[in-house]
């Protein structure tokens, strides 16, 4: 069977987006299918091309508006001569990631057109961050068109979370069931043993005995890196350090002003980001932004990393409640941050326990394994009927 995922990012970007299209990509080849990847082209990158892990990746040209954010299909001769390449490929089922992307209308009318079985997944919970005023509200406006447009050629939507699906109501859309984001970790452990060891409180200067919270992403206001530092000075742990990993325009600003045991370390490479998790006593990820289903804390839970978050998209999925990790509303304040940072890294039987419990959901529900044989499944019986 002939898979097509069309992701408007992708490899070598790094998102949420793109690499839940490449995990599921990679294992339906592995499972002996055949898949394409339609994606956007990026500069010094082929137009077409074949991965290590045998995946056939198709690079269209695209006016990358919003910083590449929201790539556009750029109309001409280009354009049609790849759009014809992959459609002679004969896909037998198409999965289209996001709602909102202009590539995203397009398959689906495509598929349509063709009769050919798709599925959309969608990965938010929340409308794009356009900022407010007329800005905002036509981002809106175009999000609502996008999905009635999407509805008309497309039937079968899912989200990587059930919050997900609860929020593509809003635009008038029931989902037909959840497609996790997930992670694999058989896979991470590989990654750690083959590493050299790395001990992050020893690289920090920092007592062996010393407990570390940490955050893991991009450093921009939405992801409440600003109120976690506020946070962690507010709740004076003796003892404790706070290591802020990755990269991003919040970075300079939080370092010139950053309290005494907080450290930043930049952007990090992934085993040792996975080091970190498994040295940490706390994983914290005090969003406000409307995450679909975060991969870090997916991440930090298969590495045994107590969680403290706030409810978003997938967080009561694993943790099921405040014995598997502390979720925050989105709206918290930093007194409530802080107490819930004393909370956590005072208790660490609490801790322990937790990360047990949250491991052993993420075992049974949120690995690739699972995700990747229930989309083939799906595929599978969707096979020549044109359910889009």
């Amino acid at each position: 069977m002939t898979l097509c995922f069309f992701s408007a990012q992708y490899l070598p970007t790094v998102g949420g987006v793109e690499r839940y299209t490449f995990n599921l990509a990679k294992r339906a080849v592995q499972a002996g299918h055949r898949v394409l990847v339609v994606t956007s082209a990026l500069p010094g990158l082929p137009q077409e091309e074949t991965d290590e892990n045998g995946i056939r990746v198709f690079r269209l040209p695209v006016w990358p508006l919003m910083n590449g954010r929201f790539p556009v299909l750029k109309p001409g001769r280009q354009l049609r001569a790849g759009l014809a390449r992959i459609w002679a490929q004969n896909p037998d089922f198409c999965l289209i990631n996001a709602r909102f992307y202009l590539s995203s209308l397009y398959a689906a009318r495509a598929c349509s057109k063709r009769h050919i079985p798709a599925i959309l997944v969608e990965h938010s919970t929340g409308h794009l961050p356009m900022g407010g005023g007329l800005v905002g509200l036509a981002g809106h406006c175009y999000e609502h068109l996008a999905c009635r447009f999407l509805r008309r050629y497309c039937s079968r939507f899912y989200g990587v979370s059930q919050a997900v699906c609860r929020w593509l109501e809003h635009f008038g859309i029931r989902a037909e069931g959840t497609l996790y984001n997930a992670v694999d970790p058989a896979e991470l452990e590989r990654i750690l043993a083959n590493e050299p060891p790395f001990d992050w409180r020893q690289d920090l200067g920092l007592s062996p005995d010393t407990r570390l919270a940490a955050f893991v992403g991009r450093i921009i206001p939405e992801k409440g890196v600003g109120e976690l530092i506020q946070a962690f000075q507010m709740a004076d742990l003796p003892g404790t350090a706070l290591v802020v990993a990755g990269d991003g325009p919040q970075l300079a600003s939080l370092k010139a002003s950053a309290p005494q045991g907080v450290f930043f370390a930049g952007s990090v490479p992934y085993p040792r980001v996975l080091q970190l998790y498994r040295q940490a006593n706390l994983y914290c990820l005090p969003t406000r932004y409307a995450e679909g289903f975060p991969t870090t804390f997916l991440e930090a839970a298969a590495c045994g990393c107590p969680i403290l978050t706030t409810v978003t998209g997938g967080s009561g999925e694993l943790l099921r409640d405040e014995s598997y990790g502390l979720q925050l509303p989105p709206d918290y304040t930093v007194d409530q941050l802080a107490e819930a940072l004393r909370q956590a890294m005072e208790s660490p039987d609490w801790g322990r326990q937790a990360a047990q419990k949250t491991r052993q959901n993420l075992l049974e529900h949120f690995t690739w394994q699972i995700v990747t044989e229930q989309l083939l499944g799906i595929a599978h019986l969707s096979k020549g009927e044109p359910l889009c």
